[in-house]
């Protein structure tokens, strides 16, 4: 056709949201962090089942789901975060209806040197994210997957410097006091962590009702 343009689009697109906390309020770093060793020193259930699933360093995932209520920074925390996950949500202009979305879960991460969590989605949810609350250096970045992956079976790889969004993984480096979210499909993993000390994080998932 005369005087056709060619065009190409990006379709489909798999957000990533980044920010610092501070833009939706104030978190004492050291009080949270010393606030999740506290809590991670004195939760025998939480270290016994690291023990038995060979979970590397310490989580809270599977021993406590009353982390608000037992900490006040944790209360301040999930009032913070609420509103990125707001801001995120309007992002991906969710028609929420008369529904909102409220977290399921909130849970602490202290990943030791050498330690590594392995790729995995979250089921059930619509947003997950973290804050991180100690990134020494050398302290692995989060490895997000295109979710197209297990699809392109014949594709050849992509060349060195490709655009993020194209790529079939990408490499966030957040820093101490900034959030991600995601849609909580996203496959996602935790490299080897390369630094000397504790690579210190909070996860949490947004259900939506």
């Amino acid at each position: 056709m005369e005087g056709a343009m060619t065009q190409i689009q990006s379709l489909f697109a798999t957000r990533l949201y980044r920010a610092a906390l501070s833009e939706h309020g104030q978190i004492d770093a050291a009080e949270l962090e010393a606030s999740c060793w506290s809590i991670a020193e004195d939760d025998e259930a939480g270290q016994e089942w690291c023990d038995e699933n060979g979970y590397p360093g310490y989580t809270s995932y599977a021993s406590l789901t009353d982390l608000p209520w037992r900490f006040p920074i944790f209360q301040d925390l999930v009032a913070c975060i609420d509103k990125h996950v707001a801001a995120f949500a309007e992002d991906l202009e969710f028609d929420l209806g008369d529904k909102d979305l409220r977290l399921e879960d909130i849970w602490i991460n202290i990943l030791p040197p050498g330690g590594t969590h392995a790729s995995h989605i979250h089921p059930h949810s619509v947003i997950s994210g973290t804050t991180y609350v100690a990134m020494p250096d050398g302290a692995s970045a989060l490895k997000l997957e295109d979710p197209r992956l297990p699809m392109m079976m014949a594709a050849p790889p992509r060349r060195k410097g490709a655009r993020d969004e194209l790529r079939s993984f990408v490499y966030a480096t957040p820093k101490v006091g900034d959030v991600l979210l995601w849609e909580s499909w996203l496959r996602h993993e935790v490299p080897l962590n390369m630094a000397e000390d504790e690579r210190i994080s909070v996860s949490f998932n947004y259900a939506w009702g």
